[in-house]
């Protein structure tokens, strides 16, 4: 498929090969920083499960973080999943605490401790309709 100029596919598609690239194609000390920010907040989440989310289990699914590592977008599932938008609430009524722990956590490790974003993640939901979907026919 030939490309314009401006790196936009010339049939007029919406899809742009740089954008899609950009997010495959995080550099190594992005992978590494989103990693130890996975497993330290999956850690914090797990001991907060009684107190802060009234015993609803947790999961951190993906963590994505910008190229300059100050900014990073958590996604995380709940289990019942029908609580999630109350968890959600939750969890950003605490982000400042909870950013600040994991300050505390990985502070020899990186210079800037990341703001934080937190997205419900429902791929798992959306998986078990199609599942659904597909047994019924």
């Amino acid at each position: 498929m030939p490309y314009c100029r401006r790196n936009q596919p010339a049939d007029g598609s919406s899809v742009q090969p740089y954008e899609i690239m950009r997010f495959m194609a995080e550099n190594t000390r992005q992978q590494k920083v989103a990693r130890l920010i996975q497993r330290e907040l999956a850690t914090y989440f797990q001991q907060q499960t009684n107190s802060l989310f009234n015993g609803r289990m947790v999961t951190v699914t993906v963590v994505r973080i910008s190229p300059d590592l100050s900014v990073a977008r958590v996604y995380f599932s709940v289990f019942p999943s029908s609580a999630a938008k109350e968890v959600l609430e939750i969890i950003n009524q605490n982000n400042k605490n909870i950013r600040f722990h994991l300050g505390q956590v990985i502070r020899h490790q990186v210079r800037i401790i990341p703001e934080l974003s937190f997205f419900i993640d429902d791929s798992l939901d959306y998986y078990e309709r199609i599942d659904n979907l597909l047994k019924k026919k």
